[in-house]
Order: structure tokens, then C-alpha cells, then sequence
């Protein structure tokens, strides 16, 4: 990592590496990927041809790739034949539009079967509402990856950064973001899964001309691939780069912020390393069945 972005880092209070995201036609020499699928497609749907069997058989989510990469420092990528979930697949621009399955699932089901859905959204009208205001961005190379920002070759240039944090962490970023842009409303919290928070919503906003930030982790079945407490914050890349030229200039380095940093001291402290950690001191959530917080 470069002296730069360290220091950045270190006077922030991030203990991690945040991620960056960009696409290439080169296969990452290492890291993390699902194992390869069947075909997807709208029309292959329609006509009956998808093979479920295969598809559950090689699922994967885009989250827990990136989690594993997380843990051990690496790339987490994907491919049209490799893309692990259909969400991610669709988010990631890997297929358009999205399967009417999608809609379902994610929604009310399909009543008279073993499909109940997820029930984040009303109906399937509106999950299709979302796939159409949203539409991702056609991958632009065969690979998505995900790799630590320190990872980049000077050839590379993130598209997107992602922090991951809890709250304290996530203030100074969400005031930063506001500090260096001049807008007030610089950090948004759209509805969506944990990898379009990452991908689909940050470069949304870029293709309207807006610079925003992407609070997300609200995605219930991305909680188990992010510590306790953790929520994920997007940036463009161009944002980021405004982070390390300006952040000298702001709070960050006031008697305030170094309160702050205390208190991120002691939630390091008090939860430690390691998704959905307990705390040292057991509280009444730590005594709960893990069942509950299952998917």
C-alpha cells in the first residue's frame, strides 16, 4: 500500500484494506471464484431451458466470495460462466434483464410451490420495477474483480472502493464524503443487494453525472458474510482519490475525530476479528440461537 493511502487509512481508524472493483480481460492469477454454471438468460427461461438442478448446484454468493478474499488478502471475481448467483450475475452486467424467477423470489414467491420468497419487496411488480430503474451496466470485460486497493498493478484503476466498518468508522467517511464534494446529500442508501451497493448503485449514480457514496449491509442475507455491526461503504474512484488529497484539510484531524477514534478502538476491542463475532462480555443477543440470524 503506498504511504498515501496508509496514512490515510491509519488516521481514519480502519484496521482493514478497503476494496477496490474494476474489470479486465485478464483472469486474476489468484483468488477467489464460483465454480462455473449453467447458461442464464431471460429467453432460455421463457423457452424452459435452464437447468435449476445445476444452478443451486454451483451456487454462490458475490458476498461470501469477497468475504473469503477479505480474510485472506485476495481477489474475489467473476464471469458470465462464473458468476456464482443470479442476482450477482445481473448486478455484476453479466445478464440482462433479469429473470422473472428473480422478481419472484425476492418478493412474494410462487404460490404452489417450495418457492416462498424472500419477502424484501411487496411483489414481483415492483422487484421488476428495480431491475428497470437500475439496469446495470453491461460488463465491460470478461472479469469483475474485487482485490484489496493496495493490489493494483499501475496499469489498474478501481472503478469503485469499498470500506467496510461499523458505525463509528462509517462517520468519518460519510462526513468526508460531503467535505469533499460540497454536497450535502453525498452519501446514499438505496434498496438493494449487498453487491449492488458495490457495483450497480455507485456506477448508477456516475452515469447521471452524480458523485455519490453507497451506504449498504442492510441486504439480511448479506449479514453472514460481514462481521457484527459491519456495513459496507462505496465509493467512486474519483472520490477516493478526493479522500486522500483533501482529508488533511478536515476534521479528521481534529481533537473531535480523535475521540472518535477511541471508540473505534474499543469496538475493535469489544468484538474482535472474524464474521458475526461475539462480544467478549456476554450481552442478551449473544445468547440468542444462531438460527435466528440464519438465511
Amino acid at each position: 500500500m503506498d504511504d498515501t493511502s496508509k496514512q490515510f487509512l491509519d488516521v481514519l481508524g480502519h484496521d482493514g484494506e478497503p476494496l477496490g472493483m474494476f474489470y479486465t480481460g485478464e483472469e486474476p492469477a489468484g483468488g477467489f471464484a464460483p465454480k462455473p454454471g449453467p447458461p442464464v438468460s431471460a429467453e432460455l427461461e421463457k423457452a424452459g431451458k435452464i437447468d435449476w438442478q445445476a444452478m443451486w448446484g454451483t451456487f454462490s454468493c458475490v458476498m461470501g466470495m469477497i468475504r473469503l478474499a477479505r480474510k485472506k488478502g485476495t481477489a474475489a471475481y467473476f464471469e458470465a460462466a462464473r458468476f456464482g448467483c443470479l442476482g450477482g450475475s445481473f448486478y455484476l452486467g453479466f445478464h440482462q434483464p433479469q429473470l422473472d424467477f428473480i422478481a419472484r423470489y425476492v418478493s412474494s414467491g410462487i404460490p404452489g410451490t417450495q418457492v416462498h420468497g424472500e419477502r424484501y419487496l411487496r411483489s414481483p411488480e415492483v422487484a421488476r420495477r428495480l431491475f428497470t430503474e437500475i439496469p446495470p451496466r453491461p460488463a465491460p470485460a470478461r472479469f469483475c474483480v474485487f482485490k484489496p486497493v493496495s493490489a493494483f498493478s499501475p496499469g489498474e484503476t478501481p472503478e469503485t472502493v469499498t470500506f467496510f466498518g461499523r458505525g463509528e468508522l462509517l462517520s468519518g467517511l460519510g462526513f468526508l464524503a460531503s467535505f469533499v464534494t460540497d454536497d450535502f446529500e453525498a452519501v446514499m442508501s438505496p434498496f438493494g443487494a449487498g453487491c449492488s451497493c458495490m457495483t450497480t448503485w455507485p456506477l448508477h449514480y456516475l452515469s447521471q453525472g452524480r458523485l455519490k457514496a453507497v451506504l449498504g449491509g442492510f441486504d439480511p442475507s448479506e449479514r453472514k458474510f460481514l462481521d457484527t455491526d459491519e456495513m459496507t461503504f462505496t465509493v467512486p474512484y474519483e472520490m477516493y482519490q478526493l479522500f486522500l488529497a483533501r482529508w488533511p484539510e478536515s476534521y479528521l484531524v481534529t481533537d473531535t475525530w480523535e475521540g472518535v477514534r477511541k471508540k473505534i478502538a474499543r469496538s475493535r476491542q469489544a468484538w474482535g476479528p472474524g464474521t458475526n463475532a461475539t462480544p467478549k462480555k456476554p450481552g442478551a443477543f449473544s445468547r440468542l440461537p444462531a438460527l435466528l440470524f440464519s438465511r
